[in-house]
């Protein structure tokens, strides 16, 4: 049912303060009513997660004990993603994600906030993946600043392809973490995946698709308006960033933030806020963000 049964077991225990042993085919739970309660319900949202025919990982059980909003294991693997790979289905993490799929299902245009590693352009790729398989659209178009301080191409060494794709990377690592690598290479050369530069969706409509915008904090505002406004037909946009992490220049404004300012209240918008709480990679990237915000109030308090 799980790759490991010892540390699934460990956590919950970590997690709720209890004892859980085994005799036969039965579980025992000792320690505090309530908290031998909540450890029941982890446990038997396990078993009907595994009815469902779904792996629960180690993982899968630190996020849902460690989820402050009271959403249920069983309540996230419902919202699962089907996408077309060796892993057959993307999970939400987390009370966020959950809400962030659900969003992008009912919205055109979502707006996902928050700090890098909380799933904002994972989510994002999945759900565009999906909606292809689905047949809900014909292509998915992927874009980012590629330079952080107004995609200054021409400085840079190589061809126009050599130039943007550094930026491009991490769009390409969602997307073959989903997509088999070759059916994923075929369709980019057929035009019906594009990965791009922001710049290059200046002056086109964008009919049938499903476009992502990642590190939008660093669009300007003339960009975040002219991307706004590429949206066609049977379209659907889901926009990320971090407005914490504004790398523009000359005091220039974040396209995301005038976006968020002037746009929250459009109906048929939704905007998404994600946490360092939401954070999703590895178990000490929280902890290494704990301490450096530890690390950068202490020196503040100097001054």
């Amino acid at each position: 049912m799980i790759g490991t049964v010892q540390d699934t077991f460990s956590i919950i225990e970590k997690a709720f303060d209890v004892l859980i042993s085994s005799r036969g085919n039965k579980l025992m739970i000792k320690g505090e009513d309530k908290a031998v309660r909540s450890a029941q319900r982890i446990l038997d949202d396990m078993l009907s997660i595994h009815e469902m025919g779904f792996v629960v990982k180690p993982e899968d059980i630190r996020y849902a004990v460690s989820d402050g909003n009271g959403t249920s294991l069983k309540d996230l693997f419902s919202d699962h993603i089907p996408v077309s790979s060796k892993k057959k289905f993307i999970i939400p993490k987390n009370a966020t994600q959950k809400n962030y799929i659900n969003a992008i299902k009912r919205y055109d245009i979502v707006v996902g906030i928050g700090p890098a590693g909380t799933g904002k352009t994972y989510i994002a790729m999945a759900m565009a993946i999906n909606a292809f398989i689905k047949k809900q659209v014909s292509r998915i178009i992927l874009a980012r600043p590629a330079v952080e301080a107004g995609e200054r191409l021409g400085f840079l060494p190589g061809d126009m392809y050599e130039k943007v794709n550094p930026y491009l990377r991490p769009l390409y690592d969602a997307l073959y973490d989903m997509m088999d690598a070759e059916k994923a290479s075929r369709l980019i050369d057929r035009g019906i995946i594009e990965i791009a530069p922001l710049a290059f969706m200046r002056g086109r409509t964008l009919n049938d698709a499903f476009i992502i915008l990642d590190e939008a904090q660093n669009t300007t505002s003339e960009q975040m308006k002219m991307y706004l406004t590429r949206l066609g037909f049977n379209s659907k946009t889901v926009i990320t960033g971090d407005i914490t992490q504004i790398d523009l220049k000359d005091g220039k404004e974040s396209g995301l933030v005038k976006a968020e300012r002037i746009l929250k209240d459009v109906k048929g918008i939704e905007f998404i806020y994600f946490s360092k709480s939401d954070v999703v990679r590895h178990k000490l990237v929280q902890e290494i963000i704990r301490a450096y915000e530890q690390d950068e109030k202490r020196s503040s308090d100097k001054v």
